[in-house]
């Protein structure tokens, strides 16, 4: 048995220190290494080592992005659901409206009420007085 002939040989999980970490990691960011770059030439073991730091040790976004296309509705769709909203809101509005008006009606009341004409008519009630006042003590 001839077992010498086919050694092979086992690859052990190293420890790296941080300073040598952070080398990597700034030569990585500066742009003058790629990951897998980084990996053979100082012999790091692990596909995702390089990227384990960066996320870490790095002063930029090294997270995966997240597709923010799915969250928000196309512009079409979003037209869509508020010109739906903006009917039914119309729609509201009117049976208020006719509510309204019919208990106007059964009750002989004034519910709506114009505010700008009762308070321009209320002012020139008090203005009124006041100038007939000043004309009685002249």
């Amino acid at each position: 048995m001839n077992t010498g002939q086919f050694r092979v040989k086992k690859k052990t999980q190293k420890d790296y220190s941080l300073a040598f970490k952070l080398q990597v990691v700034n030569e990585i960011e500066k742009g003058e290494l790629s990951q897998n770059a980084a990996q053979r030439k100082y012999g790091i073991q692990g596909n995702a080592t390089t990227l384990v730091w960066l996320r870490k040790h790095g002063r930029l976004d090294w997270w995966p992005k997240k597709s923010n296309m799915s969250k928000k509705p196309a512009p079409n769709k979003k037209i869509k659901e508020l010109e739906k909203r903006i009917k039914r809101l119309e729609e509201d509005k009117e049976i208020l409206n006719t509510a309204i008006d019919i208990a106007d009606e059964m009750l002989n009341t004034d519910i709506r009420k114009k505010y700008l004409s009762l308070l321009s008519s209320n002012t020139n009630v008090q203005q009124a007085p006041s100038k007939e006042n000043n004309q009685l003590e002249e």
